[in-house]
């Protein structure tokens, strides 16, 4: 694999920490800023909504550049964004810094298109789910690493590591990525056509309907797991860390089970399993190795999908896989936007405990989704 695709990784475990460290302080922030969890949660959808509208319009609109001034940009904004949320005294500075880390996030399907054009077609699978493994990392070192720190020191120096290290990162971009870097660069020519071809917008709703079953639930992991189990801040951060391992596990496997399965084979064991997780997980209330269980087999299904989608997109028209994984992050973050308001809902409704049911409709109905888009068996083909 090209060397350039582990920085890429590394990046990645910063822009993943800083997008997800919220859920594991999110009590904290709640405290600090006198709102309800629920209120606080939606630092979530801030930071989806952005990078859902506002990141492909920042790629589109840079598509002429050259690849490696883009990727500093989004940096520049995640820096940002970050130093904001540390300084925020209230809810609508703090939205304002996840908007700009939003629109940071737009390094990640640039990366990724950058990797697309970098791997030969029978290694692509492995090779995104290298630069994908960061995001994955970041369940495993960021999140209880900054939840830690956060009830530690307090949630703002969680935040002001983040930024630190997203400093260090644009500096390893800088030097480390060279100016020639080339790919295609996203632009609004064709996004008309993509957009009404079906099966193109069929893969774009079975984002959507994962993303939204998983974070109906990950927004409030840190509520949730309390609400299952009796965790003090150590053990949560372990199970945190449990939890990203098996995410790391799952990229891999995902990527693997691409090239050697097909995208949408992978994507069925996949998504069946997480179904299944999210009906078990509220079962599993006082039982830490069963809740363990549960949920390591849900982090292995759930960041798997990752690589088998972003393929499956680019396999539909190679020619514009820039726009392609532009509109797929945008179906990601409103997913993960949909899952933060739903899982707020559903807190308020249910309980913390309960949650992951509110997620498993949409589970389903990505399921459904995917069986029904299958393409028609050609005569014969059976037997």
């Amino acid at each position: 694999m090209p060397r350039l695709l582990f920085l890429f990784s590394a990046v990645n475990l910063v822009i993943g920490t800083g997008a997800f460290i919220i859920t594991g302080i999110l009590d904290l922030v709640a405290l600090d800023l006198g709102l309800s969890v629920a209120a606080a949660g939606q630092a979530m959808t801030a930071y989806a909504i952005s990078t859902a509208v506002l990141a492909p319009l920042l790629l589109m609109a840079t598509g002429a550049w050259p690849r490696k001034h883009v990727l500093l940009l989004a940096l520049a904004f995640f820096i940002a964004g970050n130093a904001v949320c540390a300084l925020a005294p209230n809810l609508p500075v703090l939205l304002t810094g996840r908007v700009l880390m939003g629109l940071g996030a737009s390094f990640t399907p640039l990366a990724a298109g950058i990797t697309v054009a970098l791997v030969a077609p029978q290694r692509r699978g492995q090779a995104l789910a290298l630069v994908f493994l960061g995001v994955s990392l970041s369940y495993v070192i960021g999140l209880p690493l900054g939840s830690w720190l956060g009830h530690a020191q307090g949630w703002q120096a969680a935040v002001w590591a983040v930024c630190g290290l997203a400093v260090l990162a644009a500096a390893a971009v800088l030097v480390g990525v060279p100016a020639t870097v080339q790919a295609p660069g996203a632009g609004f020519s064709g996004l008309g056509a993509l957009i009404k071809r079906r099966e193109v917008l069929a893969v774009l709703l079975l984002t959507w309907l994962y993303f939204t079953a998983i974070f109906t639930v990950f927004s409030y992991i840190g509520p949730v797991l309390r609400a299952l189990l009796a965790l003090n801040s150590t053990q949560l951060s372990w199970t945190l860390m449990l939890f990203g391992l098996s995410g790391v596990a799952g990229t891999l496997i995902g990527g693997a089970a691409n090239d050697r399965f097909g995208a949408r084979p992978t994507l069925q064991v996949q998504l069946a399993l997480l179904l299944l997780m999210l009906l078990l997980l509220p079962l599993t209330v006082g039982h830490g190795g069963a809740m363990l269980i549960v949920l390591l087999v849900w982090g292995m299904a759930g960041f798997g999908m990752m690589a088998p989608q972003q393929l499956w997109l680019a396999q539909l028209a190679p020619a514009q896989v820039p726009v392609l994984l532009s509109l797929n992050t945008s179906m990601l973050y409103l997913g993960t936007a949909a899952g933060a308001v739903v899982g707020g809902l559903g807190a308020s409704a249910v309980g913390f405990a309960q949650l992951p049911w509110a997620g498993a409709p949409f589970a389903l109905a990505g399921l459904v989704l995917l069986w029904a888009s299958a393409p028609p068996r050609r005569a014969g083909a059976a037997g």
